[in-house]
């Protein structure tokens, strides 16, 4: 697990508030159903990093910091 430097966490909570909406980039999870492309809404990024996204297909798997990758998006996307 890599360790998220106080500043990057910061950020990554300003950029990635309650409610934004984010489509999947890529998952390192070999098991999950997860896919590219897919799209959710964070309910909040944690103290280590991961963003926890409430998946539009009903997953609640959450993105890793530095293993996984997702991006905002806005709703006309």
């Amino acid at each position: 697990m890599t360790t998220i430097h106080p500043e990057m966490l910061k950020q990554l909570k300003e950029y990635y508030k309650p409610g934004t909406r984010v489509m999947l980039i890529r998952m390192s999870d070999p098991y999950t159903n997860l896919r590219q492309g897919d799209r959710g809404t964070v309910t909040l990024v944690d103290d280590i990093g991961t963003i926890h996204v409430n998946w539009d297909c009903g997953s609640t798997l959450g993105v890793v910091f530095d293993e996984d990758e997702c991006r905002r998006i806005e709703e006309n996307e």
